[in-house]
């Protein structure tokens, strides 16, 4: 998960997922001019060194607190994703580090020493009232997330506490001052855009506010049973399938093509769009999006841009 940065005002979810280390930034070409070949060579290897270094600090400055907990459920949400539930009532503390929908933690399975990284579905008062954070989880070949859709009921796995920033909804309140709320999602980046829906943002007291949610084909949407739970509290859902079959009558291609048909221009002051999914998909749409809504000398739009 990552926060891209844009010239327009951009309001970020959470940090970029950590890697092992950050490396040092590349040589400039400017620089690679002005030295001679000696002189690059040692630059170079100082360069190395110091990578290394890094490398090294980052390791020995790894202090996240890993949490066993239980598999409390791990069952199909969709055509190649899974719905797991992980049960985590004897941790209170873990419990209570999600406090903001858009939220992730890192995952470990048995054995297996890299983490996974993934955006917690349930809002932030299920871990209270229920003991357990719920993940949609996509199974990639060769990956940690196919083990761990692999594992069964009462399997433990390794939590880190829920991190990020998440959705910092409160930039786009009161309801009132805010009336548009567009959000788009693909495939598994649905997941945390449920968090945000069921943790409320007072969806209904806004004048519209919508989910474009691409997926291949109905195959491939997860979260359909929860579809009129969420008109209920306000939000229009605008399903979009790429690869429909023939009875589909529903909006049809990508979703910023969806988007785009509708052809409304939005005030900049009183907007704000949540995307998250396929880079591809997060681009155009932020594209799109800017050439929607009417620019003023006064522009304040309010921009969620998160990328899974």
């Amino acid at each position: 998960m990552s926060v891209k940065h844009s010239p327009s005002t951009l309001l970020s979810l959470s940090p970029p997922l950590l890697h092992a280390h950050h490396s040092p930034p590349l040589i400039s070409m400017s620089i690679l001019r002005r030295l001679a070949p000696n002189h690059l060579t040692t630059h170079l290897r100082h360069h190395h060194r110091r990578r290394l270094a890094t490398v090294a600090a980052a390791v020995r400055q790894d202090t996240t607190i890993w949490t066993q907990a239980p598999l409390s459920e791990i069952e199909p949400a969709a055509e190649s994703l899974f719905h797991v539930s992980i049960d985590v009532s004897d941790y209170p503390d873990l419990a209570a580090s999600h406090t903001r929908a858009g939220q992730y933690l890192q995952l470990r399975v048995p054995d297996v020493e890299k983490p996974s990284f993934l955006a917690i579905a349930s809002p932030p008062s299920y871990a209270a009232e229920k003991g357990a954070f719920e993940f949609l989880v996509k199974s990639v070949a060769g990956s940690t997330a196919e083990l761990l859709c692999g594992l069964k009921k009462g399997d433990v796995v390794e939590l880190s506490q829920a991190t990020g920033r998440g959705f910092e909804i409160d930039q786009i309140e009161p309801a009132e001052k805010y009336p548009t709320v567009l959000i788009f999602a693909t495939g598994s980046g649905i997941s945390p855009i449920r968090s945000l829906i069921e943790s409320g943002f007072s969806a209904n007291k806004r004048s519209d506010v919508r989910l474009y949610y691409g997926a291949r084909n109905i195959k491939r949407m997860a979260y359909q049973d929860r579809f009129k739970d969420w008109e209920s509290s306000g939000v229009k859902i605008v399903p979009v399938l790429s690869q429909p079959d023939g009875r589909w009558t529903g909006e049809t291609g990508y979703v910023q093509a969806a988007f785009a048909k509708a052809k409304q221009i939005y005030s900049p002051t009183g907007t704000g769009a949540v995307l998250c999914g396929q880079k591809q998909m997060t681009e155009v749409c932020y594209f799109i999006y800017l050439s929607t809504v009417m620019f003023s000398h006064n522009l304040s739009e309010h921009l969620f841009f998160l990328q899974l």
